[in-house]
């Protein structure tokens, strides 16, 4: 299948573009960093399949899609699982919330091969593909004129400042981050982190004790609202 991406967010692009070229079924011919560019190429090429972000600045994946004559397997991307609904109901094949692991990646490309060609395999799909890397343990963020490297291990909490975080860490520094919180729950709540509060992500790990309604985590006190209590302790088992 002939496939292109559109996603406004140079990482999400990188890691997609790896994941395609682990797929011998599928043949990367694009990728745009914003849906108006897409549109007249989509237009007037044979595309089979595209990847494409839903929140994205100016013309959203949506409108993308409502505006484009030719539709081919469309594939959503996005770091928000509110627009699913949506999505499935414009005929999407598939719903990826970021951060995509390899092996839902491929499950999606299975699903749209299957309605691309009917007669293939799941098995004649997935023979010739890659092994998924080893769990990563560490994410990149921009902070002023630099990509940091952030070990998952190595941050103590996580403060939302409205558009900004602040992500704490075990060498009593911090680093300000132009990054929404909902998109760090989204890729830290498998590793280890709960958000507590609307305004706290913390590493369960590094939690020293619970008094109340407050996590101590170094000398920090950190309150936990009532609309994440329950969960949190659901996933700390108290």
């Amino acid at each position: 299948m002939k496939c292109v991406i559109i996603d406004d967010e140079p990482l999400a692009v990188e890691l997609l573009e790896d994941f395609v070229r682990k797929v011998d079924s599928l043949e990367l011919v694009s990728t745009f960093n914003n849906a108006i560019d897409a549109v007249s190429f989509i237009n007037q090429t044979n595309i089979d399949l595209i990847f494409l972000d839903i929140q994205m600045p100016h013309f959203s994946g949506i409108e993308f899609l409502n505006t484009i004559e030719k539709k081919p397997l469309i594939i959503f991307t996005t770091a928000y699982s509110d627009y699913a609904v949506e999505g499935f109901n414009l005929g999407a094949v598939d719903y990826l919330v970021k951060p995509i692991p390899f092996h839902r990646f491929l499950k999606s490309v299975v699903r749209a091969q299957q309605i691309f060609n009917p007669t293939a395999t799941v098995q004649a799909i997935s023979e010739n593909t890659t092994a998924p890397e080893l769990e990563q343990d560490f994410m990149f963020v921009r902070a002023e004129y630099e990509n940091v490297k952030m070990n998952f291990a190595d941050i103590l909490f996580i403060e939302g400042l409205k558009d900004y975080v602040k992500i704490y860490t075990t060498d009593n520094k911090f680093t300000l981050t132009l990054i929404s919180l909902i998109k760090l729950e989204n890729l830290l709540s498998s590793k280890g982190f709960s958000r507590i509060h609307r305004s706290y992500i913390i590493n369960i790990k590094h939690v020293k004790s619970i008094q109340k309604n407050k996590v101590l985590i170094s000398d920090k006190r950190i309150p936990i609202s009532e609309s994440y209590k329950n969960t949190f302790f659901e996933k700390i088992n108290l």
